[in-house]
């Protein structure tokens, strides 16, 4: 590079060489700075590739989320049947993100002009029941048609759709062949319990598989 004079006399050019080579050295010091000197630099991550690698996941799951959304708000038509101990059909809409306390309370209402007993009644004393399965009331919809639940006697809910749901936004009618689930009062439950239909019954379980459906 150029020669420098920094005023100190007699240095001479050799001088202003060393201190050239020097600041050479410097100026490669400090550009690796921060990186390991043992380290092959090929091998680095590229900084802007992880960051537009990282603003695509980002993107990504921000579409899952709206997708999942839109999945929540479609409309479902639940056929359902008020069991006292015979049963009574009806068809209710509602949203596949619901649970199953929103369906109950949907159900009450609409029972109530006809059946007394469901007069004086209220969501927490009901109990839905689909495939031999007592559902809790604060789970969605969703979760369980996501999840692929499964029953006793069959697929909790059987929808012609695609395989994942998720993505489905026509998701809206099951199968007219499965199973009707059914509402009940819980005095009535628990006076019958230990006789058929009601001594099937069991609480959900996530954990525990059906692998063959029974009917008896």
């Amino acid at each position: 590079g150029d020669d420098f004079d920094f005023g100190f006399g007699g240095a001479g050019a050799g001088s202003s060489a060393s201190v050239g080579a020097a600041g050479a050295s410097d100026a490669r010091k400090f550009s690796n700075y921060g990186k390991n000197p043992d380290a092959e630099t090929r091998f680095l991550p590229d900084r802007d590739k992880e960051l537009a690698e990282e603003k695509r996941r980002e993107e990504l799951r921000e579409e899952f989320l709206r997708e999942e959304q839109r999945a929540k708000e479609q409309p479902l038509k639940i056929v359902y049947s008020y069991w006292d101990g015979s049963g009574h059909r009806r068809e209710l809409s509602i949203k596949q993100g619901d649970t199953v306390g929103d369906f109950l309370k949907r159900a009450l209402e609409q029972l109530a002009p006809e059946f007394r007993e469901v007069r004086t009644s209220m969501v927490e004393k009901l109990m839905y029941i689909k495939e031999d399965i007592i559902l809790p009331q604060h789970m969605t919809f969703h979760e369980l048609i996501v999840n692929k639940a499964r029953g006793k006697s069959g697929p909790l809910f059987d929808f012609e759709v695609r395989e994942d749901v998720r993505l489905q936004a026509d998701a809206t009618k099951e199968k007219t062949d499965s199973h009707a689930g059914k509402v009940v009062e819980r005095h009535w439950y628990e006076k019958n319990k230990h006789i058929f239909p009601a001594n099937r019954w069991e609480l959900y379980d996530p954990l525990k598989k059906y692998d063959k459906y029974t009917i008896a």
